[in-house]
Protein backbone atom coordinates (compact mmCIF):
# COMPACT_ATOMS: atom_id res chain seq x y z
CA UNK A 1 0.00 0.00 0.00
CA UNK A 2 1.37 3.33 -1.11
CA UNK A 3 0.47 6.95 0.43
CA UNK A 4 1.81 10.53 -0.12
CA UNK A 5 4.24 10.98 2.10
CA UNK A 6 3.04 14.31 2.89
CA UNK A 7 -0.51 13.19 3.67
CA UNK A 8 1.10 9.98 5.93
CA UNK A 9 3.34 13.20 7.45
CA UNK A 10 -0.20 15.27 8.30
CA UNK A 11 -1.25 12.64 10.22
CA UNK A 12 1.48 11.73 12.12
CA UNK A 13 1.48 15.48 13.18
CA UNK A 14 -1.89 15.34 14.05
CA UNK A 15 -2.00 12.33 16.09
CA UNK A 16 1.22 13.58 18.19
CA UNK A 17 -0.57 16.59 19.11
CA UNK A 18 -3.60 15.01 20.25
CA UNK A 19 -1.78 12.79 22.23
CA UNK A 20 -0.13 16.11 23.84
CA UNK A 21 3.38 15.28 22.59
CA UNK A 22 5.96 17.57 21.49
CA UNK A 23 8.18 17.00 18.54
CA UNK A 24 10.95 16.62 21.45
CA UNK A 25 9.09 14.49 23.15
CA UNK A 26 8.24 11.98 20.78
CA UNK A 27 11.62 12.04 19.40
CA UNK A 28 12.84 10.84 22.32
CA UNK A 29 10.81 8.33 22.86
CA UNK A 30 11.27 6.75 19.83
CA UNK A 31 14.96 7.07 19.44
CA UNK A 32 14.69 9.43 16.25
CA UNK A 33 16.40 12.93 15.71
CA UNK A 34 14.03 15.83 16.31
CA UNK A 35 15.02 17.14 13.09
CA UNK A 36 14.43 13.78 11.32
CA UNK A 37 10.60 13.44 12.73
CA UNK A 38 10.36 16.88 11.45
CA UNK A 39 11.04 15.99 8.18
CA UNK A 40 8.90 13.12 8.45
CA UNK A 41 5.69 15.28 9.56
CA UNK A 42 6.42 17.68 6.76
CA UNK A 43 6.50 14.66 3.98
CA UNK A 44 9.91 15.74 3.20
CA UNK A 45 11.47 11.84 4.65
CA UNK A 46 9.87 8.44 4.22
CA UNK A 47 9.71 6.42 7.38
CA UNK A 48 10.31 2.87 7.53
CA UNK A 49 7.94 -0.06 8.80
CA UNK A 50 9.35 -0.14 12.20
CA UNK A 51 9.82 3.69 12.67
CA UNK A 52 5.90 3.88 12.11
CA UNK A 53 5.16 0.79 14.45
CA UNK A 54 7.29 2.81 16.97
CA UNK A 55 5.39 6.40 16.37
CA UNK A 56 2.14 4.54 15.77
CA UNK A 57 2.48 2.98 19.39
CA UNK A 58 3.66 6.22 21.18
CA UNK A 59 0.73 8.38 20.40
CA UNK A 60 -1.76 5.72 20.93
CA UNK A 61 -3.26 5.07 17.68
CA UNK A 62 -3.18 1.55 14.92
CA UNK A 63 -0.61 1.83 12.48
CA UNK A 64 -3.47 1.26 9.64
CA UNK A 65 -5.29 4.17 11.18
CA UNK A 66 -2.24 6.34 10.04
CA UNK A 67 -2.05 5.00 6.75
CA UNK A 68 -5.80 5.97 5.82
CA UNK A 69 -7.99 8.92 6.75
CA UNK A 70 -10.21 9.23 9.78
CA UNK A 71 -14.18 9.62 9.06
CA UNK A 72 -14.14 12.99 7.21
CA UNK A 73 -17.02 14.10 10.06
CA UNK A 74 -14.72 13.81 12.75
CA UNK A 75 -11.77 14.65 10.49
CA UNK A 76 -13.50 17.88 9.68
CA UNK A 77 -14.20 18.83 13.19
CA UNK A 78 -10.73 18.68 14.23
CA UNK A 79 -9.43 20.77 11.42
CA UNK A 80 -12.18 23.32 12.73
CA UNK A 81 -10.38 23.49 16.44
CA UNK A 82 -7.59 25.47 17.87
CA UNK A 83 -4.64 24.26 15.94
CA UNK A 84 -2.67 22.44 18.48
CA UNK A 85 -5.76 21.85 20.85
CA UNK A 86 -5.35 19.05 22.29
CA UNK A 87 -8.84 16.55 21.40
CA UNK A 88 -11.19 15.49 23.33
CA UNK A 89 -11.40 11.57 24.61
CA UNK A 90 -14.56 11.84 23.13
CA UNK A 91 -13.07 12.52 19.63
CA UNK A 92 -10.63 9.98 19.76
CA UNK A 93 -12.88 6.89 21.00
CA UNK A 94 -15.59 8.44 18.36
CA UNK A 95 -13.35 7.94 15.81
CA UNK A 96 -11.77 4.32 16.90
CA UNK A 97 -15.71 3.13 17.52
CA UNK A 98 -16.30 4.17 14.09
CA UNK A 99 -13.50 2.97 12.24
CA UNK A 100 -13.98 -0.69 13.97
CA UNK A 101 -17.45 -0.49 13.03
CA UNK A 102 -16.37 0.20 9.28
CA UNK A 103 -13.78 -2.68 9.84
CA UNK A 104 -16.15 -5.09 10.94
CA UNK A 105 -18.64 -4.12 7.98
CA UNK A 106 -16.21 -4.74 5.67
CA UNK A 107 -14.74 -8.24 6.38
CA UNK A 108 -18.21 -9.83 7.71
CA UNK A 109 -20.58 -10.04 4.81
CA UNK A 110 -23.20 -10.80 7.63
CA UNK A 111 -22.79 -7.36 9.18
CA UNK A 112 -24.71 -5.00 7.50
CA UNK A 113 -25.38 -1.29 8.96
CA UNK A 114 -29.73 0.03 7.98
CA UNK A 115 -29.90 2.91 6.12
CA UNK A 116 -33.25 5.00 6.92
CA UNK A 117 -33.97 8.31 5.12
CA UNK A 118 -33.29 11.58 6.74
CA UNK A 119 -35.77 13.58 8.43
CA UNK A 120 -35.75 17.63 8.53
CA UNK A 121 -34.62 19.40 11.58
CA UNK A 122 -37.34 20.57 13.96
CA UNK A 123 -37.91 24.12 13.94
CA UNK A 124 -39.62 24.52 16.75
CA UNK A 125 -40.91 22.57 19.72
CA UNK A 126 -44.11 21.41 17.95
CA UNK A 127 -42.20 19.87 15.25
CA UNK A 128 -39.63 18.36 17.84
CA UNK A 129 -42.65 16.53 19.68
CA UNK A 130 -43.61 15.41 15.85
CA UNK A 131 -40.46 13.81 14.99
CA UNK A 132 -40.50 12.52 18.18
CA UNK A 133 -43.46 10.39 17.53
CA UNK A 134 -42.06 9.65 14.45
CA UNK A 135 -39.27 7.95 16.28
CA UNK A 136 -41.48 6.11 18.36
CA UNK A 137 -42.99 4.26 15.51
CA UNK A 138 -39.85 3.49 13.96
CA UNK A 139 -38.00 1.99 17.11
CA UNK A 140 -41.69 0.19 17.25
CA UNK A 141 -42.80 1.24 20.28
CA UNK A 142 -46.85 2.08 20.54
CA UNK A 143 -47.82 5.50 21.27
CA UNK A 144 -47.92 5.38 25.17
CA UNK A 145 -45.24 2.59 25.76
CA UNK A 146 -42.45 3.63 27.48
CA UNK A 147 -39.35 3.19 25.03
CA UNK A 148 -37.60 0.65 27.22
CA UNK A 149 -34.33 -1.47 26.21
CA UNK A 150 -33.63 1.91 23.50
CA UNK A 151 -30.16 0.76 22.64
CA UNK A 152 -31.77 -2.36 20.84
CA UNK A 153 -34.40 -0.32 19.40
CA UNK A 154 -31.66 1.89 18.23
CA UNK A 155 -29.70 -0.84 16.19
CA UNK A 156 -33.26 -2.01 14.35
CA UNK A 157 -32.73 1.60 12.33
CA UNK A 158 -28.93 1.36 12.07
CA UNK A 159 -27.93 3.34 14.57
CA UNK A 160 -25.56 1.25 17.34
CA UNK A 161 -24.51 2.04 20.64
CA UNK A 162 -22.22 1.79 22.73
CA UNK A 163 -21.73 2.89 26.05
CA UNK A 164 -18.29 3.27 28.01
CA UNK A 165 -17.00 4.92 30.97
CA UNK A 166 -15.61 8.00 29.71
CA UNK A 167 -14.84 9.94 33.24
CA UNK A 168 -17.27 12.35 35.09
CA UNK A 169 -15.98 15.35 33.15
CA UNK A 170 -16.06 13.98 29.44
CA UNK A 171 -19.56 14.94 27.00
CA UNK A 172 -22.54 13.11 27.56
CA UNK A 173 -22.61 11.37 24.50
CA UNK A 174 -21.62 11.67 20.58
CA UNK A 175 -22.57 10.57 17.37
CA UNK A 176 -21.15 9.62 14.06
CA UNK A 177 -22.95 8.98 10.99
CA UNK A 178 -21.30 6.17 8.68
CA UNK A 179 -21.97 5.79 4.97
CA UNK A 180 -24.65 3.17 6.19
CA UNK A 181 -26.22 3.59 9.54
CA UNK A 182 -24.18 5.63 12.33
CA UNK A 183 -22.65 5.08 15.70
CA UNK A 184 -23.90 6.83 19.11
CA UNK A 185 -21.47 6.92 22.08
CA UNK A 186 -22.72 7.33 25.82
CA UNK A 187 -20.95 8.39 28.43
CA UNK A 188 -21.57 5.39 31.26
CA UNK A 189 -20.35 7.75 33.44
CA UNK A 190 -23.68 9.16 33.79
CA UNK A 191 -26.50 8.23 35.99
CA UNK A 192 -28.74 5.86 34.54
CA UNK A 193 -31.67 8.11 33.84
CA UNK A 194 -29.34 10.73 31.99
CA UNK A 195 -27.88 8.00 30.32
CA UNK A 196 -31.06 7.05 28.14
CA UNK A 197 -32.00 11.02 28.01
CA UNK A 198 -28.46 11.22 26.18
CA UNK A 199 -28.83 8.38 23.79
CA UNK A 200 -32.84 10.23 22.97
CA UNK A 201 -30.59 13.12 22.30
CA UNK A 202 -28.18 11.45 19.66
CA UNK A 203 -31.33 9.56 18.44
CA UNK A 204 -32.33 13.03 17.36
CA UNK A 205 -28.88 14.09 15.75
CA UNK A 206 -28.96 10.21 13.41
CA UNK A 207 -32.46 10.88 12.24
CA UNK A 208 -31.84 14.62 10.76
CA UNK A 209 -27.95 13.32 9.45
CA UNK A 210 -26.05 15.11 11.75
CA UNK A 211 -22.82 13.95 10.57
CA UNK A 212 -20.46 14.26 13.97
CA UNK A 213 -22.31 15.85 17.03
CA UNK A 214 -20.45 15.98 20.62
CA UNK A 215 -23.07 16.75 23.17
CA UNK A 216 -21.12 18.22 26.14
CA UNK A 217 -24.23 18.31 28.52
CA UNK A 218 -27.51 17.12 27.27
CA UNK A 219 -30.19 18.99 28.23
CA UNK A 220 -28.53 22.51 29.33
CA UNK A 221 -28.89 24.73 26.43
CA UNK A 222 -30.81 27.89 27.14
CA UNK A 223 -32.01 29.44 24.15
CA UNK A 224 -35.58 28.44 23.95
CA UNK A 225 -35.29 27.84 20.02
CA UNK A 226 -31.93 26.90 19.66
CA UNK A 227 -31.10 23.81 18.26
CA UNK A 228 -29.94 21.46 21.10
CA UNK A 229 -32.95 22.76 23.42
CA UNK A 230 -35.14 21.62 20.48
CA UNK A 231 -32.88 18.11 20.19
CA UNK A 232 -33.87 18.29 24.38
CA UNK A 233 -37.09 18.89 23.50
CA UNK A 234 -37.43 16.01 20.76
CA UNK A 235 -35.78 13.53 23.85
CA UNK A 236 -38.09 14.10 26.41
CA UNK A 237 -40.95 13.45 24.37
CA UNK A 238 -39.75 10.71 23.48
CA UNK A 239 -39.32 9.56 26.30
CA UNK A 240 -42.21 10.58 28.33
CA UNK A 241 -45.20 10.50 25.39
CA UNK A 242 -47.43 13.50 25.81
CA UNK A 243 -50.80 12.12 26.32
CA UNK A 244 -49.96 8.94 28.10
CA UNK A 245 -47.97 10.78 30.67
CA UNK A 246 -50.82 13.58 31.32
CA UNK A 247 -53.20 10.55 31.70
CA UNK A 248 -50.48 8.91 34.24
CA UNK A 249 -50.15 11.99 36.74
CA UNK A 250 -53.58 12.43 36.39
CA UNK A 251 -54.29 8.97 37.56
CA UNK A 252 -51.31 8.32 40.25
CA UNK A 253 -51.60 12.13 41.63
CA UNK A 254 -55.12 11.75 42.47
CA UNK A 255 -54.88 8.59 44.51
CA UNK A 256 -55.90 9.82 47.98
CA UNK A 257 -52.79 7.31 49.52
CA UNK A 258 -50.16 8.65 47.05
CA UNK A 259 -50.37 12.12 46.13
CA UNK A 260 -47.36 14.11 44.18
CA UNK A 261 -44.29 12.47 45.07
CA UNK A 262 -45.53 8.87 44.68
CA UNK A 263 -46.91 10.08 41.44
CA UNK A 264 -43.54 11.25 39.92
CA UNK A 265 -41.90 7.99 41.68
CA UNK A 266 -44.01 6.09 39.76
CA UNK A 267 -44.21 7.71 36.68
CA UNK A 268 -40.02 8.35 36.53
CA UNK A 269 -39.50 4.45 37.33
CA UNK A 270 -42.44 3.25 35.04
CA UNK A 271 -41.13 5.99 31.81
CA UNK A 272 -36.99 5.29 33.93
CA UNK A 273 -36.15 8.50 33.58
CA UNK A 274 -34.58 11.09 35.99
CA UNK A 275 -36.79 13.61 38.36
CA UNK A 276 -35.24 16.84 36.64
CA UNK A 277 -36.13 15.26 33.08
CA UNK A 278 -39.73 14.28 34.25
CA UNK A 279 -40.09 17.65 36.47
CA UNK A 280 -39.26 19.57 32.76
CA UNK A 281 -41.30 17.36 30.69
CA UNK A 282 -44.40 17.65 33.56
CA UNK A 283 -43.48 21.63 33.33
CA UNK A 284 -43.50 22.04 28.96
CA UNK A 285 -47.12 19.76 28.91
CA UNK A 286 -48.87 22.38 31.70
CA UNK A 287 -49.31 19.57 34.07
CA UNK A 288 -47.89 21.06 37.22
CA UNK A 289 -46.76 25.11 37.92
CA UNK A 290 -43.11 25.97 38.52
CA UNK A 291 -43.11 25.45 41.94
CA UNK A 292 -44.30 22.27 41.94
CA UNK A 293 -41.92 21.05 39.23
CA UNK A 294 -38.85 22.52 41.61
CA UNK A 295 -40.13 20.11 44.34
CA UNK A 296 -40.45 16.67 42.01
CA UNK A 297 -36.55 17.76 41.17
CA UNK A 298 -35.64 17.48 44.72
CA UNK A 299 -37.39 13.71 45.05
CA UNK A 300 -35.06 11.13 45.28
CA UNK A 301 -36.28 7.35 44.48
CA UNK A 302 -35.63 5.22 48.14
CA UNK A 303 -35.16 1.86 48.72
CA UNK A 304 -38.19 2.00 50.44
CA UNK A 305 -40.26 3.03 47.34
CA UNK A 306 -39.16 0.60 45.38
CA UNK A 307 -40.27 -2.44 47.92
CA UNK A 308 -43.77 -0.18 48.49
CA UNK A 309 -44.67 0.66 45.23
CA UNK A 310 -42.84 -2.76 43.54
CA UNK A 311 -41.18 -0.68 41.22
CA UNK A 312 -38.96 -2.15 38.68
CA UNK A 313 -35.08 -0.89 38.62
CA UNK A 314 -33.07 -1.04 35.40
CA UNK A 315 -29.55 -0.06 34.78
CA UNK A 316 -29.41 0.26 31.19
CA UNK A 317 -26.77 1.51 29.11
CA UNK A 318 -24.31 0.19 32.06
CA UNK A 319 -20.75 0.43 30.97
CA UNK A 320 -19.47 -1.49 29.01
CA UNK A 321 -21.99 -1.80 26.59
CA UNK A 322 -21.38 -2.91 23.02
CA UNK A 323 -23.88 -3.93 20.19
CA UNK A 324 -24.99 -7.09 20.37
CA UNK A 325 -24.50 -7.90 16.60
CA UNK A 326 -21.35 -6.12 16.65
CA UNK A 327 -20.20 -8.46 19.18
CA UNK A 328 -21.41 -11.31 17.06
CA UNK A 329 -19.98 -9.98 13.94
CA UNK A 330 -16.49 -9.84 15.76
CA UNK A 331 -16.95 -13.26 17.09
CA UNK A 332 -17.81 -14.80 13.64
CA UNK A 333 -14.41 -12.76 12.17
CA UNK A 334 -12.33 -14.26 15.20
CA UNK A 335 -13.98 -18.16 14.58
CA UNK A 336 -13.30 -17.98 11.01
CA UNK A 337 -9.83 -17.16 11.57
CA UNK A 338 -10.12 -13.50 9.96
CA UNK A 339 -8.45 -12.11 12.85
CA UNK A 340 -6.20 -13.11 15.65
CA UNK A 341 -7.49 -12.90 19.17
CA UNK A 342 -5.38 -10.01 19.99
CA UNK A 343 -7.07 -7.92 17.06
CA UNK A 344 -10.48 -9.30 18.33
CA UNK A 345 -10.12 -7.92 21.50
CA UNK A 346 -9.35 -4.66 20.05
CA UNK A 347 -12.27 -4.74 18.17
CA UNK A 348 -13.86 -5.38 21.48
CA UNK A 349 -12.41 -2.15 22.57
CA UNK A 350 -11.10 -3.67 25.24
CA UNK A 351 -14.14 -4.32 27.17
CA UNK A 352 -13.43 -8.79 27.08
CA UNK A 353 -10.58 -10.60 27.76
CA UNK A 354 -8.74 -13.56 26.34
CA UNK A 355 -10.39 -16.25 28.35
CA UNK A 356 -13.76 -14.89 27.42
CA UNK A 357 -13.15 -15.89 23.78
CA UNK A 358 -14.94 -18.81 22.23
CA UNK A 359 -12.12 -21.62 21.67
CA UNK A 360 -11.20 -22.25 17.90
CA UNK A 361 -11.13 -26.07 17.03
CA UNK A 362 -7.30 -27.63 16.29
CA UNK A 363 -6.71 -27.93 13.08
CA UNK A 364 -5.56 -31.55 11.90
CA UNK A 365 -2.19 -32.01 10.82
CA UNK A 366 -2.58 -32.39 7.09
CA UNK A 367 -5.02 -29.14 7.03
CA UNK A 368 -1.60 -26.92 8.26
CA UNK A 369 -0.03 -27.69 4.99
CA UNK A 370 -2.53 -25.16 2.76
CA UNK A 371 -0.55 -22.32 5.24
CA UNK A 372 3.09 -23.30 4.60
Amino acid sequence: MTIDPEALGRRIAEARTRSGLSQAELSRRVDLDRSALAKIELGQRRVSALELARLAGEVGTRIEWLLREGPPSIVSRRNSREPGMPNPPVDDMAERIAREVEFAAEHDERFRLRHIATHGMPTSGQEAEALAETARRLLGFEPSDPCTHLSTAAARIGLLVFSLDLGADSADAATVLLPEGGIALINGALPVGRRRLALAHELGHYLVADEYTVDWKVAEAQDEHSRERLFDRFARALLLPAAAVRADWERFAADPDGGMRTAAVRIASAYRVDMSTLARRLGELGVVRSADADRIRSIRTTRADIVELDLVVADELAPPELPREYERSVLRLFRAESVSAERALDLLLDTWTEDALPALPRRAEDELWQFL
